[in-house]
């Protein structure tokens, strides 16, 4: 796909997704995509690594695994591979050893410093595979280093429309847990944001509020040619403050509301248990406007039967689900995230 100005995206079809070199079950894949990323959010948090770095890893993960099997490399080699070159690009090294003790202490479920001591030629055996899988993550990327994220767009819609905290709260983590689904590679970031946000929206009021479907209505347009946004006079309705803050055309708006199926589809696999607001999104009906699709998850112990967890994986990610909200910043943390974290 070209852009206007002749660049390639990065961005594919749900068919290209039901095609990729892995040749497993779809539910399959992405079960391993979250756990995958779940590794990567869980190898970054442990490093340190600011918000963008994570962000910027996280969807070469998954642009890594459009032209590579899953079976020919492991997810957590190349969520280590994607980390450690995310800190080059994003300037915020780290050394590989540092990348690789983590690695090891994550999979062997101890601390750092009892990991090194305990199994230092293993250390040595990750920090040469990452580098190895780093090679083929270059080539994959074709040298494409430059990424976006939906995080930008959702700041500016927070200072634009004073959010409330528990709004920008759901949006954030909302917009975390997209990256573990394949919603990076399939929609633009603003159209990303602007379904977090909406789904926050939905979550964050009382039930008896508007629908997704009336949040997601198309209304007819005065003319013919486009209003800037800035010339338009506001909507005393507040559901509908994304779509027309962005002006987005009705293309533009179906891909939000097929991004939001998404991840609804998603949260509804999930454990509730894991961080309140999945359980306030998942109980959100489908917006019945949604284009028509085969689903992609099924319930994690269902996939999970597909087949046995790695022995090189630790403990607590063979027992738990690829949860959400583990890693990176919650709004609480906002004040402490610069733009400049974030770009």
């Amino acid at each position: 796909m070209q852009t206007m100005d002749g660049s390639i995206q990065w961005l594919f079809s749900l068919s290209s997704l039901r095609n990729t070199p892995t040749e497993l079950p779809i539910e399959k894949e992405m079960y391993d995509r979250a756990r995958g990323v779940e590794f990567l959010f869980r190898l970054g948090t442990s490093l340190q690594l600011p918000t963008a770095a994570m962000l910027t890893a996280a969807t070469w993960f998954h642009r890594f695994y459009m032209r590579h099997a899953m079976g020919d490399f492991h997810r957590q080699d190349v969520a280590a591979a994607c980390v450690f070159l995310s800190t080059k690009t994003e300037e915020c090294g780290r050394k590989l050893r540092d990348v690789a003790k983590v690695y090891h202490a994550k999979a062997t479920n101890t601390d750092t410093k009892t990991s090194i001591h305990n199994g230092p030629q293993e250390v040595e055996k990750i920090g040469l595979d990452i580098l190895h899988t780093e090679e083929y993550l270059l080539e994959a990327l074709c040298f494409d280093f430059l990424i976006q994220n939906p995080h930008n767009d959702l700041i500016d819609l927070f200072d634009e429309a004073q959010s409330d905290p528990d709004l920008q709260d759901y949006a954030w983590s909302i917009a975390h847990d997209s990256y573990r689904t394949p919603l990076c590679i399939l929609f633009p970031p603003r159209i990303i944001a602007a379904a977090c946000y909406i789904l926050a929206q939905a979550a964050a009021d009382d039930p008896s509020a508007s629908s997704l479907d009336s949040r997601l209505a198309i209304t007819a347009p005065s003319s013919t040619l486009p209003t800037p946004p800035t010339h338009k006079a506001r909507s005393p309705d507040a559901s509908r403050y994304v779509i027309e803050h962005y002006a987005l055309t009705p293309a533009e708006v179906q891909d939000v509301t097929d991004a939001i199926d998404i991840l609804l589809e998603f949260y509804r696999c999930q454990d509730e248990e894991f961080a309140p607001h999945v359980h306030l999104v998942s109980r959100i009906p489908a917006p019945k406007l949604a284009t028509p699709r085969e689903p992609i998850y099924r319930p994690w112990p269902e996939v999970a039967m597909y087949t046995r967890p790695s022995a090189s994986e630790p403990a607590a990610s063979k027992a738990i689900t690829p949860s959400s909200s583990h890693g990176g910043h919650t709004p609480q943390n906002i004040q402490e995230s610069t733009r400049m974290d974030l770009s």
